[in-house]
């Protein structure tokens, strides 16, 4: 039995810039998080779009208990970052 294939989920926009780091720190010097396009996408439409966990959701076409995942694990790699001095990678 073969698990059920992943739903293409949809990216409107992909991000220009896909490094943060500390100031006055060079980025070989820091640990990275790396924060995937979905979990970009996420923040995007959640944070700065301040659309509704089911709009966001029907935009990324996946569930909502997926985008909620999805979601806050961004917040979380965000927050260690932020917290600890590590950049930030959006892999694209």
């Amino acid at each position: 039995m073969s698990p059920r294939p992943r739903l293409c989920r949809k990216i409107a926009v992909h991000p220009n810039v896909v490094y943060y780091k500390p100031q006055g720190v060079p980025l070989k010097n820091l640990e990275i998080e790396i924060l995937t396009l979905e979990e970009w996408e996420s923040v995007r439409l959640k944070g700065a779009l301040e659309l509704s966990q089911s709009e966001a959701a029907l935009r990324m076409n996946t569930s909502q208990s997926t985008f909620q995942r999805i979601y806050a694990s961004a917040l979380k790699k965000i927050a260690v970052a932020l917290t600890q001095g590590k950049a930030i990678q959006i892999h694209t």
